[in-house]
């Protein structure tokens, strides 16, 4: 049922700002689960693999996304993972069972593989340690292995002269959760984490630690066992990690593009938990926070491989109301840009991820376009943006903003994200540019659709992509007229 025209009004100022976006809010995760690594970016009995079995087609598409950090290789993975596994001659790698995703790893990708990938793909890798099932001294191992000169064991074993140089480490995974290998409480997990950052951190004093947060909202030691982790290894651990998976199991659009009232709070309650430690300990250091896995995932739930080698598991497909739910976790991250510093999309092919494979081919799904245009118009510093706008009720979730917005300015450029939640209603965003220079429009990008549960598929790969999208640009400012179920970035620059 169509609706009516509704008028907002944004209110942006540069001088009012939460600082630099870090590009790193735009990353990836990559975890042996499924199909992810194997028949994801590395077939080498592809048409599309290159001479190191990486398929091409997925680098390509993945390039466009403009990933500057991939996590890796887990994930649950992670945590019964042993790193030795992958490396040296594959033909003596050894094979191993799983325990997280009851899966056969047959370790033909691992540490060095990855490695090359990402320098293909143009990223830094994000590396997690094991401590679940392993402790500080192999963690100290990998980080040998990883990042110092030859000259000691396990960088002597390196295949490569230079060292890979690995700033970001993650200490362990979702060690909150009972589901973890080596799950214990977070007094002990944070002993074992400090001790793996005291000891990297002697090897190379310039890497960052990222410390086990809570792995959702909805645990019963959600913030509680955050701020035990903090207080005990505050002076050691650069970030907290938040993991939160967006779920429409009521199949209620409404109240499911609503979604990102439920990020703001979790971010705004991480803001008050390091405000809080920082205080408790009397601290000048900053603790940022590193969104690292976050994606719509309901519908799919597979997770018993079977004891296969890359099973079919949960292989989400997503439609539009998923891509709006995607853009508003990305406005969202740039909004909070003085706190959220790193953030990453789980997983980035075939698991709950932007791509799909089936066998040569290659789809991209809603959400990638949701992502690449985010990506490609975020640059400079986050906006403060003040919206003028009608609200609504979606069941518990009560006072929603019919639009989700995120602005940046770079000294030349104007990035916008908005997102139209309503199902009925176009909403005209009124933007006066009168505190910037003078614009000349340079490009604008819309995705939309009548029908929040359309799709892509293999059959019908381009049923929804994003498109080019006029905007009215006049003496007075911006006019951004959203339709319905609508997400629209633009870019403007300064006039020559």
């Amino acid at each position: 049922m169509l609706g009516g025209m509704k008028v907002a009004t944004l209110h942006l100022d540069p001088i009012r700002n939460r600082g630099p976006v870090d590009p790193r809010i735009f990353g990836g995760f990559l975890e042996h689960m499924g199909r992810a690594v194997y028949e994801g970016v590395y077939q080498p009995d592809s048409i599309h693999a290159d001479e190191d079995g990486f398929r091409t087609d997925v680098i390509g598409a993945l390039a466009r996304l403009k990933m500057p950090v991939v996590r890796y290789p887990g994930g649950n993975y992670v945590s019964s993972h042993d790193w030795k596994d992958g490396i040296g001659p594959k033909t003596a790698r050894n094979v191993r069972p799983d325990f997280a995703w009851k899966s056969v790893e047959t370790n033909q990708f691992g540490v060095d593989e990855f490695m090359a990938w990402c320098k293909k793909l143009g990223t830094t890798p994000m590396m997690a340690v094991n401590l679940g099932t392993k402790g500080a001294h192999e963690a100290a191992e990998l980080l040998e292995y990883t990042n110092l000169p030859r000259g000691f064991y396990w960088s002597d074993l390196r295949p490569n002269d230079e060292p890979y140089g690995v700033k970001m480490w993650c200490m362990g995974n979702e060690m909150d959760g009972p589901w973890q290998a080596g799950h214990v409480p977070a007094r002990e997990y944070a002993q074992r984490a400090q001790q793996a950052a005291k000891i990297m951190k002697g090897l190379d004093p310039t890497i960052e630690t990222v410390a086990c947060g809570s792995s959702g909202r909805g645990m019963s030691t959600y913030l509680a066992w955050d701020r035990e982790v903090l207080e005990y290894g505050w002076d050691d651990f650069d970030f907290i990690s938040a993991h939160r998976y967006s779920a429409n199991h009521r199949n209620d659009t409404a109240w499911f593009l609503a979604e990102g009232t439920e990020i703001e709070r979790i971010i705004t309650d991480y803001r008050s938990l390091i405000g809080y430690v920082r205080g408790a300990r009397r601290s000048n250091r900053n603790v940022y926070l590193s969104f690292d896995e976050w994606n719509v995932w309901y519908k799919n739930m597979e997770m018993d491989g079977g004891w296969k080698p890359a099973p079919h598991l949960i292989e989400e497909v997503y439609n539009l109301e998923d891509a709006l739910v995607v853009a508003q976790y990305l406005n969202a991250f740039i909004r909070n840009a003085d706190l959220v510093k790193c953030a990453c999309i789980a997983q980035i092919v075939n698991i709950i991820a932007p791509l799909l494979t089936r066998g040569d081919e290659m789809l991209k799904q809603t959400i990638y376009y949701a992502f690449e245009d985010i990506a490609t118009i975020t640059s400079g510093d986050a906006l403060e943006a003040v919206l003028d706008c009608e609200t609504y009720d979606a069941d518990d979730r009560r006072g929603v903003s019919l639009v989700d917005v995120a602005a940046t300015w770079d000294g030349r450029a104007l990035g916008l994200s908005l997102v139209n939640r309503s199902l009925t209603d176009s909403v005209s965003v009124r933007v006066p540019v009168g505190a910037f220079p003078p614009f000349a429009f340079v490009d604008s990008r819309i995705l939309a659709g009548d029908d929040p549960k359309v799709a892509n598929s293999f059959e019908a790969p381009e049923t929804l992509v994003s498109q080019a999208f006029e905007v009215e640009l006049g003496a007075d400012g911006l006019v951004v007229n959203l339709p319905p179920l609508a997400h629209v970035t633009l870019r403007t620059t300064t006039s020559p």
